[in-house]
């Protein structure tokens, strides 16, 4: 090795010593999911909700190794590798994950652990890494939620590109229930949807109707859209228990229920400023129990 090429790898080696720390939030599933009458049609509109995966990467550039913990994280392991070998560095090191969002659920686990990871690697090595280019990177891994976002977004989530930031909302609440199982993400996309000329435009209105309803910040018409999402999606992942939450939403008086279109749980959405909050949350948690043997409680997150 010649003195400028040693010069050079020491460099990159004193640049890739540190440790970058990070985390992003999940989801519950989706407001709204399906396919719009146009090309790359595949979109959802996300629910932040306060539970988070945080990534830790101890870069060590005296190894060319790079190891994950827990040692399942295989794509969060593929997403590091593919950020080292992009920024020209032969290092290896060690990616930790913690995570509050159970996997194969539909609340965007995955998608967290990648942002995150993308993140902590990122300020380990002190590179930039804004929300585009780690789409480009997650394009290349797995159809992504659209959690780099701190806004409630519109997301193509098979192409892995934003389509709209559309806001915030008041703080909800979440009363879910699991109905069992895991889905894999990549397997699910896989899945041809069945959604005809008619539905497609039927989900372009229903964007149309959630984007001024978190515009206006009209709960009871997040409710509606999130409701008449969960059923469209019966065709493609049908959930046992969504007419009873249904009826359950409407015996408290929630703003609607919403699911994990690609997972296995459903929620009903409570405002959290309503006088009758507390209330309205007891029954509902009671009557979860009572369906379905379990019930989780969540709290969407609302940005500034």
């Amino acid at each position: 090795m010649d003195e400028a090429a040693g010069a050079a790898l020491a460099t990159g080696r004193a640049r890739a010593a540190g440790t970058g720390i990070s985390t992003a939030f999940g989801t519950f599933g989706e407001l709204l999911q399906g396919v719009l009458p146009e090309d790359d049609g595949d979109f959802l509109v996300t629910l932040p909700v306060a539970r988070w995966t945080m990534a830790s990467f101890q870069a060590d550039p005296g190894s060319d190794a790079v190891r994950v913990w827990p040692p399942h994280k295989k794509k969060a392991l593929r997403l590091t590798s593919m950020i080292l070998q992009d920024c020209g560095l032969s290092v290896g090191g060690l990616l930790s994950l913690e995570s509050t969002l159970p996997e194969g659920k539909g609340l965007a686990s995955s998608s967290a652990d990648l942002v995150a990871t993308a993140r902590a690697v990122a300020n380990a090595l002190g590179e930039p890494m804004p929300p585009r280019r780690i789409e480009s990177y997650l394009a290349r891994i797995e159809p992504t939620d659209g959690v780099l976002y701190s806004s409630i977004v519109a997301f193509h989530h098979r192409s892995v590109r934003l389509r709209a930031l559309l806001g915030s909302l008041p703080s909800m609440t979440v009363v879910s229930i699991d109905e069992g199982g895991a889905v894999d993400t990549v397997d699910f996309n896989r899945i041809p949807k069945p959604f005809t000329d008619s539905d497609k435009r039927e989900y372009a209105r229903l964007l149309d109707r959630i984007t001024r309803a978190v515009a206006e910040r009209d709960l009871p018409e997040v409710g509606r859209v999130a409701t008449r999402s969960a059923r469209m999606n019966q065709v493609l992942r049908h959930k046992r228990q969504l007419d009873a939450m249904i009826g359950i939403c409407e015996d408290v008086g929630g703003l609607g229920v919403v699911v994990g279109h690609s997972g296995t749980t459903l929620g009903i959405l409570l405002d959290t400023a309503d006088p009758s909050f507390v209330g309205k949350l007891a029954s509902s948690a009671q009557a979860c129990e009572r369906l379905a043997g379990n019930v989780t409680v969540y709290r969407t997150l609302s940005f500034h």
